[in-house]
Protein backbone atom coordinates (compact mmCIF):
# COMPACT_ATOMS: atom_id res chain seq x y z
CA UNK A 1 0.00 0.00 0.00
CA UNK A 2 1.51 3.13 -1.14
CA UNK A 3 2.30 5.25 1.41
CA UNK A 4 1.58 3.25 4.26
CA UNK A 5 1.80 4.04 8.24
CA UNK A 6 4.09 2.47 10.32
CA UNK A 7 3.03 -0.66 11.97
CA UNK A 8 2.23 1.38 15.40
CA UNK A 9 -0.17 3.87 14.27
CA UNK A 10 -1.80 1.05 11.60
CA UNK A 11 -2.88 -0.37 14.94
CA UNK A 12 -3.96 2.79 16.30
CA UNK A 13 -5.49 3.59 13.37
CA UNK A 14 -7.63 0.24 13.73
CA UNK A 15 -8.18 0.79 17.15
CA UNK A 16 -9.58 4.27 16.23
CA UNK A 17 -12.30 3.12 14.37
CA UNK A 18 -12.92 0.23 16.02
CA UNK A 19 -13.75 2.42 19.70
CA UNK A 20 -15.86 5.23 17.35
CA UNK A 21 -18.33 2.45 15.94
CA UNK A 22 -18.59 1.42 19.65
CA UNK A 23 -19.27 5.25 20.40
CA UNK A 24 -21.42 5.90 17.29
CA UNK A 25 -23.82 2.37 17.97
CA UNK A 26 -23.84 2.95 22.35
CA UNK A 27 -23.59 6.84 23.23
CA UNK A 28 -23.31 8.24 19.69
CA UNK A 29 -27.13 10.10 20.74
CA UNK A 30 -25.82 11.32 23.33
CA UNK A 31 -22.55 13.23 21.92
CA UNK A 32 -24.28 15.83 20.32
CA UNK A 33 -27.42 17.72 21.13
CA UNK A 34 -29.04 19.24 18.10
CA UNK A 35 -29.74 22.63 17.60
CA UNK A 36 -32.86 23.81 16.07
CA UNK A 37 -33.21 27.58 16.41
CA UNK A 38 -34.13 28.90 12.77
CA UNK A 39 -33.03 32.93 12.37
CA UNK A 40 -35.26 33.99 9.02
CA UNK A 41 -33.29 37.20 8.07
CA UNK A 42 -29.51 38.01 8.69
CA UNK A 43 -31.03 40.69 10.79
CA UNK A 44 -32.43 38.99 13.11
CA UNK A 45 -28.99 36.93 14.27
CA UNK A 46 -27.28 39.93 15.87
CA UNK A 47 -24.39 40.61 13.73
CA UNK A 48 -22.26 43.46 13.52
CA UNK A 49 -23.24 46.13 11.51
CA UNK A 50 -20.35 46.13 9.19
CA UNK A 51 -20.55 42.12 9.38
CA UNK A 52 -24.42 42.62 7.87
CA UNK A 53 -22.49 45.39 5.12
CA UNK A 54 -20.44 43.11 4.21
CA UNK A 55 -23.00 40.06 3.59
CA UNK A 56 -25.37 42.63 1.80
CA UNK A 57 -22.87 43.89 -0.27
CA UNK A 58 -22.00 39.95 -1.24
CA UNK A 59 -25.21 39.30 -2.84
CA UNK A 60 -27.01 37.78 -0.22
CA UNK A 61 -30.18 38.94 1.05
CA UNK A 62 -32.14 36.28 2.63
CA UNK A 63 -30.15 33.25 4.64
CA UNK A 64 -30.29 29.53 2.95
CA UNK A 65 -31.12 26.81 5.21
CA UNK A 66 -28.04 25.82 6.59
CA UNK A 67 -26.96 29.50 7.23
CA UNK A 68 -30.54 30.32 8.98
CA UNK A 69 -29.46 27.66 11.75
CA UNK A 70 -25.84 27.55 12.06
CA UNK A 71 -24.68 30.88 11.95
CA UNK A 72 -25.81 31.79 15.58
CA UNK A 73 -24.98 28.86 17.65
CA UNK A 74 -21.18 29.28 15.92
CA UNK A 75 -21.42 33.28 16.84
CA UNK A 76 -22.33 31.93 20.55
CA UNK A 77 -18.76 30.05 20.15
CA UNK A 78 -20.33 26.67 20.43
CA UNK A 79 -18.66 23.64 19.11
CA UNK A 80 -20.67 23.16 15.81
CA UNK A 81 -21.02 19.88 13.56
CA UNK A 82 -22.76 21.18 10.44
CA UNK A 83 -24.13 19.26 7.66
CA UNK A 84 -25.16 20.11 4.60
CA UNK A 85 -24.73 19.31 0.73
CA UNK A 86 -22.35 22.13 -0.84
CA UNK A 87 -23.68 25.02 -2.89
CA UNK A 88 -25.65 25.40 0.05
CA UNK A 89 -23.97 27.91 1.87
CA UNK A 90 -21.48 26.41 4.65
CA UNK A 91 -18.56 28.70 3.69
CA UNK A 92 -20.57 31.66 4.53
CA UNK A 93 -21.79 29.93 7.45
CA UNK A 94 -18.34 30.00 9.22
CA UNK A 95 -17.28 32.60 7.51
CA UNK A 96 -19.29 35.12 9.67
CA UNK A 97 -19.45 33.15 12.11
CA UNK A 98 -15.76 33.78 12.52
CA UNK A 99 -15.81 37.24 11.07
CA UNK A 100 -18.41 37.91 14.19
CA UNK A 101 -15.87 36.82 16.95
CA UNK A 102 -12.51 38.17 15.97
CA UNK A 103 -11.03 41.33 17.94
CA UNK A 104 -9.76 43.14 14.88
CA UNK A 105 -7.39 45.43 17.25
CA UNK A 106 -5.43 42.20 17.77
CA UNK A 107 -3.44 41.44 14.63
CA UNK A 108 -2.75 37.91 15.37
CA UNK A 109 -4.17 34.49 14.33
CA UNK A 110 -7.14 33.88 16.04
CA UNK A 111 -9.40 31.63 13.43
CA UNK A 112 -7.99 28.67 11.42
CA UNK A 113 -9.78 27.10 8.54
CA UNK A 114 -8.80 23.59 6.76
CA UNK A 115 -10.20 22.45 3.55
CA UNK A 116 -8.85 19.58 1.58
CA UNK A 117 -7.82 21.56 -1.81
CA UNK A 118 -5.68 24.61 -2.85
CA UNK A 119 -8.65 25.36 -4.74
CA UNK A 120 -11.68 25.56 -2.05
CA UNK A 121 -8.89 27.41 0.68
CA UNK A 122 -8.81 30.32 -1.34
CA UNK A 123 -12.25 30.59 -2.56
CA UNK A 124 -13.06 30.49 1.30
CA UNK A 125 -10.28 33.27 1.59
CA UNK A 126 -12.10 35.36 -1.05
CA UNK A 127 -15.46 34.54 0.51
CA UNK A 128 -14.06 35.76 3.79
CA UNK A 129 -12.20 38.99 2.68
CA UNK A 130 -15.38 39.94 0.66
CA UNK A 131 -18.25 39.52 3.69
CA UNK A 132 -14.78 41.11 5.95
CA UNK A 133 -14.70 44.23 3.13
CA UNK A 134 -15.74 46.41 5.86
CA UNK A 135 -14.45 45.30 9.10
CA UNK A 136 -10.47 45.63 7.94
CA UNK A 137 -9.90 41.45 8.05
CA UNK A 138 -6.61 40.25 7.45
CA UNK A 139 -6.82 37.25 5.85
CA UNK A 140 -4.11 34.72 4.35
CA UNK A 141 -4.20 31.08 2.71
CA UNK A 142 -1.66 28.68 3.48
CA UNK A 143 -1.42 25.99 0.53
CA UNK A 144 1.06 24.16 -1.11
CA UNK A 145 2.38 25.10 -4.45
CA UNK A 146 2.92 28.97 -3.23
CA UNK A 147 6.36 30.19 -1.76
CA UNK A 148 6.84 29.17 1.53
CA UNK A 149 9.00 32.39 2.16
CA UNK A 150 6.22 34.63 1.07
CA UNK A 151 3.78 32.86 3.57
CA UNK A 152 6.33 33.31 6.37
CA UNK A 153 6.44 37.19 5.43
CA UNK A 154 2.72 37.71 5.48
CA UNK A 155 2.01 35.58 8.84
CA UNK A 156 5.18 37.42 10.57
CA UNK A 157 3.59 40.46 9.69
CA UNK A 158 0.10 39.71 11.00
CA UNK A 159 -3.16 38.13 10.05
CA UNK A 160 -6.36 37.55 11.92
CA UNK A 161 -7.55 34.04 9.60
CA UNK A 162 -5.50 31.56 8.56
CA UNK A 163 -7.11 28.97 5.75
CA UNK A 164 -4.88 26.31 4.25
CA UNK A 165 -4.34 22.93 3.64
CA UNK A 166 -3.34 20.79 5.87
CA UNK A 167 0.48 20.09 4.23
CA UNK A 168 1.25 23.99 4.36
CA UNK A 169 -0.59 24.94 7.40
CA UNK A 170 1.04 22.24 9.94
CA UNK A 171 4.71 23.10 7.89
CA UNK A 172 4.02 26.96 9.24
CA UNK A 173 2.69 25.85 12.62
CA UNK A 174 6.03 23.93 12.67
CA UNK A 175 8.09 26.53 11.82
CA UNK A 176 6.82 28.61 14.13
CA UNK A 177 6.00 30.92 11.28
CA UNK A 178 2.20 30.78 12.27
CA UNK A 179 1.76 30.90 16.25
CA UNK A 180 -1.31 29.03 17.17
CA UNK A 181 -1.17 31.32 20.54
CA UNK A 182 -4.34 33.40 19.77
CA UNK A 183 -6.29 30.70 18.03
CA UNK A 184 -9.44 30.43 19.32
CA UNK A 185 -11.59 28.92 16.44
CA UNK A 186 -11.03 25.99 14.30
CA UNK A 187 -12.50 24.96 11.38
CA UNK A 188 -12.65 21.62 9.26
CA UNK A 189 -14.39 22.37 5.78
CA UNK A 190 -15.57 19.30 3.81
CA UNK A 191 -14.51 17.23 6.28
CA UNK A 192 -15.85 14.20 4.41
CA UNK A 193 -13.29 14.78 1.55
CA UNK A 194 -10.18 16.10 4.30
CA UNK A 195 -10.56 12.62 5.51
CA UNK A 196 -10.97 10.36 2.36
CA UNK A 197 -8.17 12.17 1.43
CA UNK A 198 -5.69 10.74 4.14
CA UNK A 199 -5.56 14.29 6.16
CA UNK A 200 -6.53 12.49 9.36
CA UNK A 201 -3.08 12.28 10.87
CA UNK A 202 -1.98 15.98 10.00
CA UNK A 203 -5.36 16.83 11.24
CA UNK A 204 -4.79 15.68 14.47
CA UNK A 205 -0.92 16.71 14.41
CA UNK A 206 -2.43 20.17 14.07
CA UNK A 207 -5.15 20.45 16.79
CA UNK A 208 -2.25 19.06 19.02
CA UNK A 209 -0.52 22.44 18.59
CA UNK A 210 -4.11 24.58 19.17
CA UNK A 211 -4.76 25.87 22.67
CA UNK A 212 -7.10 23.69 24.95
CA UNK A 213 -9.75 26.31 24.97
CA UNK A 214 -10.35 26.41 20.56
CA UNK A 215 -13.92 26.51 19.43
CA UNK A 216 -13.97 23.93 16.77
CA UNK A 217 -16.20 23.79 13.82
CA UNK A 218 -16.91 20.74 11.53
CA UNK A 219 -18.70 21.58 8.27
CA UNK A 220 -19.24 18.55 6.12
CA UNK A 221 -21.81 17.14 3.29
CA UNK A 222 -21.21 14.31 4.41
CA UNK A 223 -20.67 12.51 7.74
CA UNK A 224 -19.03 8.90 7.78
CA UNK A 225 -17.94 7.26 11.03
CA UNK A 226 -14.86 8.95 10.55
CA UNK A 227 -15.48 12.04 10.58
CA UNK A 228 -17.53 11.84 13.79
CA UNK A 229 -14.62 10.12 15.34
CA UNK A 230 -12.19 12.94 14.68
CA UNK A 231 -14.20 15.20 16.04
CA UNK A 232 -15.69 13.22 18.93
CA UNK A 233 -12.24 11.25 19.69
CA UNK A 234 -10.61 14.62 21.03
CA UNK A 235 -11.68 17.52 19.21
CA UNK A 236 -15.57 18.52 20.34
CA UNK A 237 -17.13 19.47 23.97
CA UNK A 238 -20.69 19.26 23.74
CA UNK A 239 -21.02 19.91 19.97
CA UNK A 240 -24.55 20.89 18.39
CA UNK A 241 -25.29 19.37 15.23
CA UNK A 242 -27.09 21.12 12.62
CA UNK A 243 -28.11 18.89 10.16
CA UNK A 244 -29.91 20.14 6.47
CA UNK A 245 -31.85 17.04 5.53
CA UNK A 246 -31.65 16.85 1.27
CA UNK A 247 -34.87 17.57 0.67
CA UNK A 248 -34.24 20.99 1.73
CA UNK A 249 -31.75 21.12 -0.67
CA UNK A 250 -32.94 22.23 -3.91
CA UNK A 251 -31.76 22.33 -7.44
CA UNK A 252 -34.00 24.77 -7.66
CA UNK A 253 -33.65 27.41 -10.15
CA UNK A 254 -31.62 25.32 -12.94
CA UNK A 255 -33.15 23.57 -15.32
CA UNK A 256 -31.75 19.81 -15.67
CA UNK A 257 -31.76 17.72 -19.22
CA UNK A 258 -29.85 14.91 -20.41
CA UNK A 259 -28.86 13.88 -24.20
CA UNK A 260 -29.79 10.09 -25.15
CA UNK A 261 -25.97 10.18 -26.63
CA UNK A 262 -26.70 5.48 -26.79
CA UNK A 263 -22.68 5.62 -27.52
CA UNK A 264 -19.81 7.20 -25.75
CA UNK A 265 -17.84 7.55 -29.00
CA UNK A 266 -21.13 9.72 -30.26
CA UNK A 267 -20.30 12.52 -27.40
CA UNK A 268 -17.89 14.59 -29.44
CA UNK A 269 -20.35 15.11 -32.27
CA UNK A 270 -23.24 15.70 -29.18
CA UNK A 271 -20.88 18.60 -27.49
CA UNK A 272 -19.62 20.19 -30.93
CA UNK A 273 -23.28 20.62 -32.34
CA UNK A 274 -23.50 22.60 -28.34
CA UNK A 275 -20.41 24.60 -28.94
CA UNK A 276 -22.06 27.86 -30.45
CA UNK A 277 -24.45 27.50 -28.09
CA UNK A 278 -21.91 27.11 -24.81
CA UNK A 279 -19.82 30.07 -25.86
CA UNK A 280 -22.81 32.30 -26.32
CA UNK A 281 -22.29 31.70 -21.83
CA UNK A 282 -19.86 30.78 -19.54
CA UNK A 283 -19.56 26.92 -19.31
CA UNK A 284 -18.50 23.99 -17.49
CA UNK A 285 -17.95 20.52 -19.05
CA UNK A 286 -17.45 17.87 -16.66
CA UNK A 287 -15.47 14.52 -17.37
CA UNK A 288 -14.24 11.90 -14.87
CA UNK A 289 -10.71 11.03 -15.34
CA UNK A 290 -7.54 13.53 -15.93
CA UNK A 291 -6.70 12.02 -19.02
CA UNK A 292 -10.57 12.03 -20.91
CA UNK A 293 -9.86 16.12 -19.54
CA UNK A 294 -6.67 16.19 -22.09
CA UNK A 295 -8.11 14.14 -24.79
CA UNK A 296 -11.22 16.29 -24.96
CA UNK A 297 -9.78 19.13 -25.05
CA UNK A 298 -7.50 17.91 -27.75
CA UNK A 299 -10.19 17.32 -29.70
CA UNK A 300 -12.01 20.24 -29.32
CA UNK A 301 -8.84 22.61 -30.20
CA UNK A 302 -8.40 20.29 -32.97
CA UNK A 303 -11.73 21.73 -34.25
CA UNK A 304 -10.68 25.14 -33.95
CA UNK A 305 -13.27 25.37 -30.91
CA UNK A 306 -11.83 27.24 -27.93
CA UNK A 307 -11.46 25.68 -24.66
CA UNK A 308 -9.62 25.93 -21.48
CA UNK A 309 -8.45 22.05 -19.03
CA UNK A 310 -7.76 21.81 -15.64
CA UNK A 311 -7.22 19.30 -13.60
CA UNK A 312 -4.97 17.92 -10.67
CA UNK A 313 -1.97 17.16 -12.52
CA UNK A 314 -1.43 20.38 -13.54
CA UNK A 315 0.99 22.33 -11.35
CA UNK A 316 -0.64 25.02 -9.06
CA UNK A 317 0.72 27.91 -11.37
CA UNK A 318 -0.68 26.84 -14.64
CA UNK A 319 -4.49 26.05 -12.93
CA UNK A 320 -3.90 29.11 -11.42
CA UNK A 321 -3.78 30.83 -14.56
CA UNK A 322 -6.42 28.76 -16.13
CA UNK A 323 -8.95 29.68 -13.63
CA UNK A 324 -7.98 33.73 -13.94
CA UNK A 325 -8.77 33.53 -17.55
CA UNK A 326 -11.91 31.67 -16.83
CA UNK A 327 -13.07 33.91 -13.82
CA UNK A 328 -12.09 36.88 -16.38
CA UNK A 329 -14.34 35.88 -19.17
CA UNK A 330 -11.18 35.47 -21.74
CA UNK A 331 -11.90 32.10 -22.28
CA UNK A 332 -15.97 31.07 -21.70
CA UNK A 333 -15.71 26.96 -22.33
CA UNK A 334 -13.66 24.85 -19.54
CA UNK A 335 -13.18 21.17 -19.34
CA UNK A 336 -12.50 19.94 -15.79
CA UNK A 337 -12.89 17.08 -13.15
CA UNK A 338 -14.41 16.62 -10.24
CA UNK A 339 -11.29 16.96 -8.03
CA UNK A 340 -11.81 20.89 -8.70
CA UNK A 341 -15.92 20.98 -8.65
CA UNK A 342 -16.15 22.23 -5.24
CA UNK A 343 -13.93 25.20 -5.93
CA UNK A 344 -15.21 26.73 -8.91
CA UNK A 345 -17.02 29.37 -7.52
CA UNK A 346 -17.91 31.71 -10.89
CA UNK A 347 -20.25 34.02 -10.82
CA UNK A 348 -21.22 33.57 -14.80
CA UNK A 349 -21.82 30.09 -14.95
CA UNK A 350 -24.72 29.30 -16.41
CA UNK A 351 -24.67 26.13 -18.34
CA UNK A 352 -22.94 23.17 -16.92
CA UNK A 353 -22.36 19.95 -19.26
CA UNK A 354 -21.92 16.27 -17.47
CA UNK A 355 -19.84 14.75 -20.13
CA UNK A 356 -19.67 12.24 -17.74
CA UNK A 357 -22.12 11.26 -15.55
CA UNK A 358 -20.34 11.20 -12.31
CA UNK A 359 -19.73 8.53 -10.34
CA UNK A 360 -21.41 9.36 -7.50
CA UNK A 361 -24.80 10.53 -7.18
CA UNK A 362 -23.59 13.04 -4.24
CA UNK A 363 -21.07 14.72 -7.18
CA UNK A 364 -24.01 15.76 -9.25
CA UNK A 365 -24.91 18.44 -6.76
CA UNK A 366 -21.58 19.38 -6.20
CA UNK A 367 -21.08 19.98 -10.06
CA UNK A 368 -24.41 21.33 -11.07
CA UNK A 369 -25.22 22.98 -7.58
CA UNK A 370 -22.35 25.80 -9.21
CA UNK A 371 -24.65 27.25 -11.78
CA UNK A 372 -27.90 27.97 -9.64
CA UNK A 373 -26.32 28.95 -6.58
CA UNK A 374 -28.38 30.95 -4.57
CA UNK A 375 -31.29 31.33 -6.56
CA UNK A 376 -29.27 32.43 -9.82
CA UNK A 377 -30.65 30.10 -12.60
CA UNK A 378 -28.72 27.57 -14.59
CA UNK A 379 -28.86 24.93 -17.27
CA UNK A 380 -27.26 21.41 -16.64
CA UNK A 381 -27.18 19.03 -19.61
CA UNK A 382 -25.78 15.56 -19.00
CA UNK A 383 -24.96 13.31 -21.94
CA UNK A 384 -26.30 9.48 -21.40
CA UNK A 385 -25.36 6.53 -22.98
CA UNK A 386 -26.85 3.12 -23.08
CA UNK A 387 -24.83 2.56 -19.90
CA UNK A 388 -25.80 5.37 -17.68
CA UNK A 389 -29.29 4.92 -17.68
CA UNK A 390 -28.61 3.23 -14.51
CA UNK A 391 -26.92 6.24 -12.73
CA UNK A 392 -29.70 8.96 -14.15
CA UNK A 393 -32.22 7.09 -12.58
CA UNK A 394 -30.63 7.18 -9.09
CA UNK A 395 -29.47 10.34 -9.47
CA UNK A 396 -33.72 11.61 -9.95
CA UNK A 397 -34.08 9.22 -7.32
CA UNK A 398 -31.49 10.79 -5.01
CA UNK A 399 -32.39 14.34 -5.45
CA UNK A 400 -36.02 13.89 -6.37
CA UNK A 401 -35.98 15.58 -9.57
CA UNK A 402 -37.27 14.77 -13.20
CA UNK A 403 -34.22 14.97 -15.57
CA UNK A 404 -36.19 15.91 -18.94
CA UNK A 405 -35.07 15.08 -22.66
CA UNK A 406 -32.90 18.29 -24.07
CA UNK A 407 -35.31 20.29 -26.47
CA UNK A 408 -33.61 22.34 -29.58
CA UNK A 409 -34.45 25.39 -28.21
CA UNK A 410 -31.74 25.26 -25.79
CA UNK A 411 -30.50 28.26 -26.68
CA UNK A 412 -33.12 30.35 -25.70
CA UNK A 413 -33.69 28.63 -21.87
CA UNK A 414 -29.93 30.53 -21.44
Amino acid sequence: MAGAAPEGSQFDARQFDAKMNELLSTEGQEFFTSYDEVYESFDSMKLHENLLRGIYAYGFEKPSAIQQRGIVPFCKGLDVIQQAQSGTGKTATFCSGILQQLDYDLVQCQALVLAPTRELAQQIEKVMRALGDYLNVKVHACVGGTSVREDQRILQAGVHVVVGTPGRVFDMLRRQSLRPDYIKMFVLDEADEMLSRGFKDQIYDIFQLLPAKVQVGVFSATMPPEALEITRKKFMNKPVRILVKRDELTLEGIKQFYVNVEKEEWKLETLCDLYETLAITQSVIFVNTRRKVDWLTDKMRGRDHTVSATHGDMDQNTRDIIMREFRSGSSRVLITTDLLARGIDVQQVSLVINFDLPTQPENYLHRIGRSGRFGRKGVAINFVTKDDERMLFDIQKFYNVQVEELPSNIADLL
